[in-house]
């Protein structure tokens, strides 16, 4: 399998190569040069087989003569064999046709360890033959960075280095990232908001000098394996709920769009999904495109769904390749606008395409808490923030498919949200029972290019 940049200025890369690169040179995000596919059969052969089975068929098309299949498969064996349920994303049924997708069950109690654990291992597997270390450089609003370092805190060959948005993440996040006690982890508490910190990475990836004399790596979605890693879960609960012979409908909270692409991704494989569902919270930059064909930047509002208080979703690129038919020059003036007005149009037949495949919503604050306390009293079921984001829109959608929310987080990351909410204060779980006796470390570095690189350079 070779992988082609969003805007066709960059090289082709194999597997192994794009894992370590990250962010294409031309400032692209990488995607397989053809979807791969898996025909009926093949996918009802699948049902009633294992998370670990399901990954290892869903992924290899994307690996296959990078690695030997056995050393791949004993890799998805060993990431999923710290999460905490046997089955990894379980599902629950909260209403006659809706359904509660589980994936807070990994070592951070989000859903980016069930990507991150994988990742962390293909990183060092491919460092290790490349005989290299790496500088992985990643932007948090509150989730990737916890799961970053969980995953890459034994790391021989990665030096990991996570922007938090100051004072913009929950006390469980922060801590989650600021206390691990590990010399290969470095917290950078950024004076300015996820926007800003992504734009720095993307920068550091774009100064040639500074991205080879650290060897810069990245694992933020930019980085295809996330993505890749991200559909086995889509694949799990359509293969549970009837598929490939019954459609299956997913709304997504999603702010950085990564998400909610693997779904897409999952669909071009063959899977039958009659819906995919964008969900945003106030900070509603997707569902506004999807209305109006314009993506235009405004401020960012803070929210109790942080992780989804975004304007600059980093993944649509890879969409709006696919529905250009690949011309990676209309991405290029895309994102060009972006850059030079903070805003741009999508072409007449793209945005054609991108309604066919995606619907969308927004949920506001009032309706969040009053999701979470409904929740709780008809389903017996507590979620976060961020999960109550996509029910709530969830419920206003049609469908003659059954509808599967993402739940993205453990509640107990949003601790004073989900008690303002419900009046039920939820618990960490044990393994995470001292997370506020454990010392932080982190540093506060102001929202500067310059200020970022000087600061990961002296780590070094």
């Amino acid at each position: 399998m070779q992988f082609v940049s969003t805007r066709q200025g960059a090289p082709k890369l194999g597997f192994e190569d794009v894992i370590i690169t990250g962010l294409a040179a031309d400032g692209g995000l990488y995607v397989p040069e053809q979807w791969p596919t898996l025909n009926k059969d093949e996918w009802r052969a699948l049902r009633g087989k294992s998370y670990a089975d399901i990954a290892l068929a869903v992924m290899w098309p994307f690996v296959e003569g990078a690695m030997p299949r056995e050393t791949f498969k004993a890799m998805i064996q060993d990431a999923y064999g710290s999460f905490s349920h046997r089955a990894v994303t379980p599902l629950t049924q909260l209403d006659h046709n809706q359904w509660l997708l589980e994936l807070y069950h990994g070592p951070t109690l989000a859903f980016k360890d069930v990507a991150m654990q994988l990742l962390a291992r293909l990183m060092d597997w491919a460092l290790e033959r490349a005989d290299k270390n790496a500088s992985i450089v990643a932007a948090t609003s509150g989730d990737t960075g916890g799961a970053a370092i969980e995953a890459f805190k034994n790391s021989t060959r990665a030096h990991v280095f996570v922007l938090h948005p100051h004072e913009k993440v929950s006390a469980v996040q922060r801590r989650q990232m600021t206390t691990t006690g590990s010399d290969r982890v470095a917290n950078i508490a950024l004076k300015g908001n996820f926007d800003d910190c992504q734009d720095l990475v993307k920068a550091m990836f774009a100064d040639t000098s500074f991205r080879n004399a650290q060897n810069l790596a990245g694992v933020n979605s930019i980085n295809w394996a996330r993505i890749m890693a991200q559909t086995v879960y889509y694949a799990v609960a359509a293969l549970a709920l009837g598929g490939p012979d019954r459609p299956v409908s997913f709304t997504v909270p999603t702010g950085n769009f990564g998400d909610i692409f693997a779904g897409y991704v999952i669909k071009q494989m063959g899977l039958p999904i009659e819906q995919l569902v964008i969900a945003t919270n106030s900070n509603d930059i997707l569902d506004r495109t999807l209305k109006t064909g314009r993506y235009e930047v405004t401020g960012v509002e803070p929210t109790t769904s942080p992780s989804m208080d975004i304007q600059v979703s980093s993944n649509f690129e890879r969409l709006l390749f696919d529905l250009t038919g690949r011309d990676g020059n209309a991405v290029t003036t895309m994102m060009s606008g972006l850059k030079q007005s903070g805003a741009f149009e999508i072409p007449t037949d793209a945005l054609a395409k991108l309604r066919a495949g995606f619907t969308s919503g927004r949920t506001d604050e009032q309706t969040v808490a009053a999701t979470i306390a409904n929740t709780l009293k008809t389903s017996e079921k507590l979620i976060d923030p961020h999960t109550a984001v996509a029910y709530a829109v969830a419920r206003t959608i049609k469908s003659d498919a059954p509808m599967v929310t993402l739940s993205t987080a453990h509640p107990a990351k949003f601790p004073d949200a989900v008690k303002q909410a419900c009046g039920v204060y939820p618990d960490l779980p044990p393994h995470m029972a001292d997370l506020f006796e454990r010392t932080e470390v982190f540093d506060v570095v102001e929202n500067d290019l310059d200020a970022v690189e000087s600061y990961i350079s002296k780590c070094q």
